[in-house]
């Protein structure tokens, strides 16, 4: 009788592992869409920040479509301000982003960039929160310890989660989420900064929020690892 319950117990044990085993291989590939798309919502917040991606008219005023750089109408003139300063003028185009892409970057391509990124981050923070949850579960049925840091992975996941998702766009500004639509990244950069006070308010809402989530996240991962770290130790000891 007691050879039939270890026997049992053993086989909930293993199906417990391969589930584990699979949860958190979904985990790690979706910690790292989320790093990466925070990492490129971060970067596009300081290319239009820095001027490095410039705003067109229709872009400050909150739509996305931007205006393309006037042309000289005068070729004869053109031509004569350009064959002096040839040199000058060919190390100039080449600084800034220029250096690094072979295109030029607009903002209407990096609204676009953003949209996407922003779809793809939600998803991604969604089904790293939901791994998380069936690992607590599974632990939990399982019996497999580390109880104490997957169920604080948990917590960590959810916050992250919640503070991420875009709440300005239901509750209208009263309450804000650490993603920004490409028409607020617009309208903030181009807004007049009067005081210190805006301008610290200003950053906390594109950097400091941002750090918030990655900190969330990174702490999160790190709870996981300590929790396989756990089972590992316990199943040496049984």
């Amino acid at each position: 009788m007691n050879d039939q319950i270890g026997s049992g117990s053993l086989l909930d044990t293993t199906d417990s592992l391969e589930a584990v085993g699979v949860f958190r291989g979904w985990k790690n590939f979706m910690f790292l869409i989320v790093l990466l798309c925070l990492l490129i919502v971060q970067g596009a917040f300081w290319l239009v920040n820095t001027g490095s991606v410039k705003l067109g008219p229709k872009a400050e005023a909150g739509d996305t479509v931007v205006v393309s750089a006037p042309q000289i109408r005068d070729p004869n003139a053109a031509t004569a301000a350009t064959e002096p300063n040839k040199p000058a003028e060919a190390a100039a185009t080449k600084s800034g982003l220029k250096k690094f892409l072979p295109f030029e970057m607009t903002f209407q391509w990096l609204s676009r960039t953003i949209t996407f990124v922003n779809a793809i981050l939600i998803l991604s923070a969604a089904i790293y929160f939901l791994t998380v949850l069936f690992s607590l579960k599974v632990s939990l049925t399982g019996r497999l310890g580390g109880i104490n840091h997957i169920s604080r992975a948990f917590f960590l996941a959810l916050f992250m989660f919640v503070l991420l998702l875009p709440w300005q766009r239901v509750f209208g500004g009263v309450v804000i989420g650490a993603i920004y639509a490409p028409c607020e990244l617009a309208k903030a950069c181009s807004a007049e900064k009067a005081d210190l006070f805006a301008k610290v308010l200003f950053y906390l809402r594109f950097s400091g929020y941002w750090f918030l989530i990655f900190l969330l996240l990174i702490l999160s991962q790190m709870r996981t690892c300590r929790w396989t770290r756990a089972i590992l130790r316990r199943l040496e000891v049984v």
